[in-house]
Formats: structure tokens, C-alpha cells, sequence
């Protein structure tokens, strides 16, 4: 049995505290986890075991949510950023059933919003999409239901569009080839390419007033 003999802030971590036991330094403690402690108490083997296990849950967490800060993660992303920080594999999975039950952590809505962002942001087809979110570590379950209602013509186009602008006033055959080529790396199939391609033609070089012309 140990007693504890002072909690002292930590300088350069304030929300943790080193703990003191029969006069000499021990351990460090998250704040949330040391509040119930006092100086004077005594300390046994298997609670001061509890403590720190609690203690490295809790730093977890921690760095869970400063992860989660930048943007949405996945799961699998969490996971290894954790592992890289040396948190053992119980301490990992007891985190992310906390993140899962705030809501934290949600593979379905992540899939669903890495979807929504890139048809906003930088339309692909659903083929390049499906690998980018196994790539995340993504379940085929989470992937096909984040696909399920996805337009791949509209996503074609809209990838299309601004390139085509800025190539305006090049000639048919090399806006063809041009905007084909950026679809195809965009992961697009000829049969999607080519009806947009020559869409985008036609909106770009069919003046207003040509079927009224031609009817003359």
C-alpha cells in the first residue's frame, strides 16, 4: 500500500498532474482522471494499475479527438493514427467504442460524406471513388451504400465542366481528346466520356440562335 503525498500541475501539460506517492514522484494523471484523489490516501497495487489504465483511455481519447479536429476520419484512420502514437490495441478499441457512442466515429456517414465533398469538390467516377474509400479502410458494406445513389453522368459532367472552359478555344479534335483524356483519369468508362465530351462541344460552340438559323 501506497499513500499519496502530493498532486502537483504539470508545467507543460496543465490539464495533468504528477502524482506522489510516499514522498517521491510515480506517476501522471489526467486531470478528469485524478479528481477524485486526495493527499493522504492510500494507494493499492491494483488501483494504481486502474488508474493508469484509465489514464491511457483517456489520453487516447485525447488525441482521438485532436485528430478528428482537422477533418472526418475512418475508423481505420483513428486507429492507426493511435497505434502510431504507441496506445496499446485494448486502449484502441475501448476509444473507439467511446467515439462510435458519441458519434464520433461512423464509418457509413464518413463514406457518405467523402462522397458528397468530392462530387462538390472534385467529381470522379464512382469506380475512383470506391477506391479512394477502401482505400480510408471503408467496409464494401459502407462503400456500395455511400454509392448506391450516385449519378455518374452528373459527376462526369460536373468534373468536366470547368476543364472545358479553359479549353474554349482549342480545336475539336484536341478539346476531344483533351477533356477525354482528364475524364478517363478522373476514372470515367468511354461510354460516360464520350456523350459528355461532345455535349460539352455543343454547349460551347452552338450558338443560341442556330436552330432558328438552320430553319431559314
Amino acid at each position: 500500500m501506497s499513500r499519496i503525498t502530493a498532486i502537483e500541475p504539470q508545467k507543460r501539460a496543465p490539464h495533468r498532474v504528477n502524482i506522489y506517492l510516499d514522498g517521491h514522484y510515480a506517476f501522471g494523471l489526467d486531470r478528469l482522471v485524478a479528481a477524485w484523489l486526495k493527499v493522504g490516501q492510500d494507494l493499492d497495487e491494483e488501483k494504481i494499475a486502474a488508474l493508469q489504465a484509465q489514464d491511457a483511455c483517456e489520453r487516447a481519447y485525447q488525441q482521438a479527438v485532436l485528430f478528428l479536429s482537422f477533418r472526418p476520419r475512418s475508423e481505420a484512420e483513428i486507429r492507426q493514427n493511435l497505434r502510431r502514437h504507441a496506445f496499446a490495441e485494448d486502449v484502441i478499441e475501448r476509444t473507439l467504442e467511446r467515439l462510435r457512442a458519441e458519434h464520433l466515429a461512423d464509418d457509413p456517414q464518413f463514406a457518405r460524406a467523402w462522397v458528397e465533398n468530392r462530387a462538390a469538390f472534385r467529381p470522379r467516377s464512382r469506380r475512383a471513388l470506391a477506391t479512394e474509400l477502401r482505400q480510408k479502410g471503408l467496409s464494401e458494406e459502407s462503400v456500395r451504400s455511400a454509392l448506391s445513389e450516385v449519378d455518374e453522368e452528373a459527376l462526369a459532367y460536373a468534373a468536366a465542366l470547368k476543364k472545358a472552359r479553359h479549353l474554349k478555344d482549342a480545336p475539336r479534335d484536341q478539346f476531344r481528346k483533351k477533356l477525354s483524356q482528364f475524364l478517363a483519369r478522373r476514372g470515367f468508362s468511354y461510354s460516360v466520356i464520350a456523350p459528355i465530351v461532345s455535349r460539352l462541344w455543343d454547349e460551347g460552340h452552338v450558338g443560341p440562335h442556330s436552330e432558328d438559323e438552320e430553319s431559314l
